[in-house]
């Protein structure tokens, strides 16, 4: 019937302890030292990639505080060139002003002394028109 070797069940025993000991040591240690190695480098990877987020978002802000920055001086710089430009034109249009003024004024002074001269050109004359007349009456 069935015999039982004892030595051999020792024998295969002995053999599967050592392939388990063999494959321990040549397969499942090294395996589980690349697994542990690759679970340390993918969680350095995702701690530097929260830093670099955490980077990008302060540079992000400091770019959004930069533009705020920027967009207000320009703001200011803008309206301090319109002011500058409209108390410029002001000072031309009350030069302007004054010089019309005063070529209005001596504008008046020639022709008063134009409407003197031609009054006194026309009471001069007023004999010469009043016989004038008198002829041209007078053909009619």
């Amino acid at each position: 019937m069935l015999d039982i070797h004892v030595s051999l069940m020792i024998v295969a025993l002995l053999l599967f302890f050592f392939l388990i000991f063999q494959l321990n040591q040549r397969l499942f240690i090294p395996l589980l030292r690349f697994m542990d190695a690759r679970d340390r480098t993918i969680a350095k990877d995702l701690k530097a990639a929260q830093n670099l987020s955490s980077d990008s978002d302060e540079l992000l802000a400091q770019a959004r505080e930069n533009l705020d920055r920027a967009r207000s001086e320009a703001a200011r710089l803008r309206q301090e060139a319109i002011q500058s430009v409209k108390a410029e034109n002001q000072q031309a249009y009350e030069a302007k002003q004054q010089e019309l003024d005063a070529q209005y004024l001596q504008f008046q002074e020639r022709l008063e002394k134009d409407r003197e001269a031609l009054k006194s050109t026309v009471l001069s004359q007023l004999p010469l028109i009043k016989e004038g007349l008198k002829a041209k009456f007078s053909q009619i």
